[in-house]
């Protein structure tokens, strides 16, 4: 089923939030609500959408740090893999690490677990837990195949850092080789940072 992707990218971390909306319904769900999260509510505004969850493909304070000014504005639940609850809990600490100040956000309401389908309006997400940037990464590839949106796992020509907390390198590059370089080399990547890139594009250019 089609569904039609919005990258919102804002903040100091340059972070890409993403609204993706289900072609055949009026629902749509947010991913990684960061700085642009205003902006992700007005365009949501805009098009009479109803949000369907909140979906967090891992817990750093730049995929997070819109997450109360959406929850102000949709009463939809948040989902984030259990691995990366610690992380989540510990926002705060993060922001400190970056000399920031963060409020403490209300615990995720649900968990996202690997292989499951995410489904909302006649589209749907398989989750895919992806460790090595975060314990709890996960990215999320369209039933369709089409998209993935790969949070901070890769990059266009680079990968996610590890020496972030939770970070762990080895696990990063098997996740890597695992979930992405087996997806079809036309998937477009929808990543946490910079432009989007291609399966066979990183493929064949991603040192």
């Amino acid at each position: 089923t089609k569904m039609r992707y919005q990258a919102f990218t804002a903040g100091s971390f340059a972070e890409n939030g993403y609204v993706a909306w289900c072609e055949e319904s009026i629902q749509c769900v947010v991913v990684d609500p960061g700085a642009g999260a205003p902006q992700m509510i007005a365009a949501i505004e805009t098009e009479g959408s109803e949000v369907a969850a909140i979906l967090l493909t891992h817990a750093h304070l730049d995929h997070v740090e819109g997450l109360g000014a959406i929850r102000e504005f949709t009463d939809a639940a948040t989902y984030l893999h259990a691995a990366d609850r610690a992380l989540f809990d510990d926002v705060p600490e993060q922001a400190a690490m970056f000399g920031l100040t963060a409020p403490s956000l209300a615990p995720p309401e649900k968990e996202l677990s690997d292989g499951e389908l995410f489904r909302f309006g006649e589209s749907a997400f398989r989750v895919i837990h992806t460790p090595g940037h975060s314990p709890g990464h996960v990215i999320l590839v369209a039933d369709d195949g089409e998209v993935a949106l790969v949070g901070d796992l890769v990059f266009a020509g680079s990968v996610g850092r590890t020496d972030l907390p939770g970070g762990d390198y080895q696990a990063l590059f098997d996740s890597i080789r695992r979930h992405v370089l087996t997806l079809p080399d036309d998937t477009r990547l929808l990543t946490g940072h910079g432009p989007p890139t291609s399966v066979g594009h990183e493929r064949a250019g991603n040192p």
